[in-house]
């Protein structure tokens, strides 16, 4: 216990002495503490929101009666189900137990502002239904003027009047997706909010909901019900069940809630969540080299005092206690207050995401004792772990190293190093080229990304000896020979300060290049199978979002400028047993605007019964031209289809297109998705696009794009993606550059009487702090160095692992690339600032005299 209590006190003391030596891993834990604490706090908040937001919207509804299977297209988290008959609300009315029950009629319905632009559509869902008259039924409620009562009534809810800039009595248009020309006559709000989180809503008449929303009048997306005075959600359920027709199903509202909450959870929030802990994964990845680093140096500088504890009588265990206490101080401490800075991260991120167009509902943050926890934890073990080689290190230091200069780094040269990094470098190459190349394997590409990394780590010291050679090449005056040498001196230390970098600028690298990639491929794509010269659409990330009206396509056919105009529908059906989503069209002529490629068969004629298939899909399940594919539909009806045609290029056409003839008996709200336009020839594409554009507005006004800006558009999510991913990485970066400003300033303390030496000889301030400037440099260069060499490499495995179509084009972005590199060296050059400031303010004969 006694030496236990000397290790504390030897701790406490060293820390309260030597404050400014912990502050790179007091910041790097807070900060890694931070983003972790920061990201369970936004996936708390997020989950607490879409909780209450599907609680709010079925809070009145004791029982949904609907269509009892659900089609779920690959990439889609809600399915479509089959309508049901409207006047079905009436009979479940007049049964026992039942207080109330209406029809629900809900589809995409775009309302545009007074400026004829859309209101939202950026990802949340955009919809229009008919208002439901029971008040405990309805989620919305009138917060000002009156419900719709006569056709082309509506009411908007008060979050899209806001964006829209509308009242009561203005006129505007709601794409369903044909245009209707509506009155608002009431502002909603639910359950108290502007919106259902960033949702928008025009309620319309029911009469008008089933003219434009459905396929036909009588049809309703579900029957919402309402339970009689003492009547439980289950036992409504099981009165309502035997009365229903066969395809029908009764649920409880509490039911409904939970899928929904199930959907979003398992779905999208799962995986959102992940890729943030992802990102703080990075974050306490570098940190962890931080931290190492800086007890490493620590304990280099404090041999000859650990050897004298020895000579006095200290254990090693107490001399390992005493490093292991400090890290323990250091961690709880900054592991404190990196738990406040987590709420602010969290505030952070819930503030940015709607900034860059991926709104999330409103909602006060939400933490958790796990999400304090769990963090908390993080940084302790994290903290201690990184010290525990130093820490292990400091207790076999022998009590005869009092009387040993400093002990030479030889990591540099070590045989067994490089080695075992040449054998782990060929290992995590092989396994990364082969999982990206081989099937391809996702996850064998990434276990061959970490064993890679893990070379790149242990053949540090070796690399830095060569790399610091040629990238300091260049420094022939006498500051930058210096510099080269000090950063040579310790090729273990460069090694781990700048691999901390490197991590950084790698994962930033590998999304730059995967994302330019990304982008490349919808290029190709785009110029491969788009054969027209405009396209007609409405640019959204929801499926809800993006509905063209079907009779875009023969009012722009009709124009003297165009040549051809085809409208692409959508629909959806289990085909085999898995869902699908299908192309609806006018097959024979997709050849006109689209580049299908080899074409087996006949698109011409397919008919009633006939379906042409992607070459992938026909290869998937075996079939042929005249093969039979099985089709289930929402409706409940199914019906074998002859394989009629066979193609290669599914990138705009899909994998399954059917006729419009065939798609007619089970349609819904009749829709397309896109209407490729070409002109004639002659017909200048400036002067073709304006006619399109006049042809159009009166349909919605949709947006009219060219060949470059469709595929621009196309890969708009892309951009996105990387605004994220830049913000996010900032933080790892931030700690990577903290570690290199420690390390430097750790390194001026250790080299105070050299220091001085040179002071004493004739080098001026301004030429001690060049040297320091350059010195950071080069770690910052050897670190970005390798971080572009590791993340170029990582994000071609990348892409190649993500390709199953294996049409995916590598591209490197040279720009880009160049200013990453550019950012790691000015910021290397930052990093260094106070350091070499502090170095040239040390007393000459004061640092001459330093033991």
């Amino acid at each position: 216990m006694s030496g236990t209590r000397a290790s504390l006190r030897l701790s406490m003391a060293g820390l309260r002495t030597h404050k400014r030596r912990f502050a790179g891993t007091f910041f790097a834990v807070l900060l890694g503490v931070a983003f972790l604490g920061g990201t369970l706090v936004m996936g708390d908040t997020l989950r607490s929101s879409f909780d209450a937001m599907f609680g709010r919207a079925t809070s009145g509804t004791d029982a949904v009666v609907r269509g009892d299977d659900m089609i779920t297209t690959p990439g889609e988290s809600f399915g479509t189900r089959r309508t049901v008959p409207t006047e079905l609300a009436d009979e479940i009315a007049r049964m026992p137990g039942v207080a109330a029950a209406e029809p629900r009629i809900e589809g995409p319905g775009q309302l545009l502002d007074e400026d004829g632009e859309p209101v939202g559509g950026g990802g949340p869902p955009t919809l229009a239904g008919n208002w439901i008259a029971d008040k405990e039924l309805n989620s919305y409620q009138i917060d000002e003027g009156r419900a719709p009562e006569r056709s082309g009534e509506a009411v908007i809810n008060r979050g899209a009047a806001k964006d829209a800039g509308l009242g009561i009595g203005d006129s505007t248009t709601v794409r369903t997706p044909d245009p209707l020309k509506v009155t608002i006559v009431g502002i909603s709000t639910f359950g108290g909010e502007d919106a259902m989180g960033q949702t928008s809503f025009t309620a319309l008449t029911r009469a008008d909901a089933e003219k434009y929303l459905t396929a036909e009048p009588g049809r309703a997306t579900s029957i919402q019900v309402r339970a009689g005075p003492g009547e439980s959600q289950t036992a409504l359920v099981e009165s309502l069940s035997p009365a229903l027709p066969d395809g029908i199903e009764a649920v409880t509202g509490q039911e409904v809630t939970e899928e929904n909450q199930d959907q979003i959870a398992g779905q999208f929030l799962s995986g959102f969540t992940a890729g943030l802990l992802g990102f703080a994964g990075v974050a306490m990845l570098v940190a962890t080299f931080s931290i190492y680093n800086t007890f490493a140096i620590v304990v280099a500088q404090r041999t000859r005092d650990n050897a004298l504890l020895r000579a006095l009588g200290a254990t090693r265990r107490q001399v390992v206690g005493q490093t292991m206490a400090e890290a323990l101080v250091v961690a709880v401490l900054a592991s404190l207050v990196g738990l406040a800075g987590g709420v602010g991260i969290a505030a952070g991120l819930q503030a940015l995401f709607p900034a860059v167009g991926f709104p999330f509902p409103d909602g006060d943050l939400v933490i958790s004792g796990l999400s304090l926890a769990l963090p908390f934890a993080t940084g302790v073990v994290v903290c201690l772990a990184s010290a525990l080689a130093p820490a292990v290190r400091a207790g076999r230091t022998s009590p005869l190293a009092a009387l040993r200069e400093t002990a030479v780094d030889d990591s540099g040269s070590s045989r067994v190093r490089a080695l075992v990094g040449g054998v782990l470098t060929a290992a995590g190459a092989v396994l990364t080229v082969y999982g990206a190349s081989s099937g391809p394997s996702v996850m064998l590409t990434v276990l061959g990304a970490v064993v890679t990394l893990a070379a790149f780590v242990v053949l540090g010291p070796v690399a830095s000896s060569y790399a610091v050679r040629i990238l300091g090449a260049p420094l022939r005056r006498m500051n930058g020979r210096l510099a080269r040498r000090n950063a040579l001196r310790s090729p273990k230390r460069t090694a781990a300060t700048a691999t901390a970098l490197m991590i950084g600028v790698a994962v930033v690298s590998l999304f730059t290049v995967f994302g330019a990639s990304l982008k490349s491929t919808m290029d190709q794509t785009v110029s491969r199978a788009f054969a027209g010269d405009v396209a007609v659409r409405v640019p959204a990330f929801g499926p809800e979002s993006g509905a063209l009206s079907p009779k875009v396509a023969p009012a722009v056919a009709e124009l003297p400028e165009v040549e051809h105009a085809l409208g692409l529908g959508t629909g959806v059906a289990r085909v085999d047993g898995d869902g699908r989503a299908l192309t609806v069209t006018d097959p024979g002529r997709m050849g006109d605007v689209l580049d299908l490629g080899t074409v087996r068969g006949s698109l011409t004629g397919l008919g009633t019964d006939g379906v042409a298939v992607s070459k992938s899909e026909a290869d998937d399940h075996g079939w042929q031209v005249g093969s039979t594919a099985r089709f289930a539909f929402t409706d409940g009806e199914k019906q074998p289809f002859t394989v009629r045609a066979v193609y290669d290029q599914a990138d705009l056409a899909g994998d399954y297109v059917l006729t419009r003839e065939a798609w007619e008996p089970h349609r819904m709200q009749d829709s397309d998705s896109l209407v490729p336009v070409a002109f004639k020839d002659g017909v200048a594409e400036a002067d073709g696009k304006a006619a399109v554009e006049k042809a159009a507005e009166r349909y919605g006004n949709p947006e009219v794009q060219t060949r470059d800006e469709f595929a621009e558009s196309s890969a708009a999510g892309v951009d996105m993606m990387l605004t994220l991913v830049y913000a996010l990485l900032a933080l790892a970066v931030l700690i990577a550059l903290l570690g290199i400003a420690n390390t430097l300033t750790l390194a001026v303390h250790e080299r105070t009487r050299e220091l001085g030496l040179l002071r004493a000889v004739g080098q001026t301030r301004a030429q001690l702090r060049a040297m320091v400037r350059w010195e950071s440099v080069l770690v910052a260069a050897f670190g970005t160095a390798g971080g572009l060499t590791l993340g170029a490499f990582l994000g071609w495995a990348m892409t190649k692992a993500t390709d199953s179509s294996g049409d995916g084009v590598f591209t490197v972005p040279p720009l880009q690339l160049a200013i990453v590199a550019l950012v790691g060296l000015t910021a290397g050059a930052l990093a260094a600032w106070r350091p070499s400031r502090r170095a040239a303010k040390l007393d000459v004969l004061g640092a001459i005299a330093t033991e």
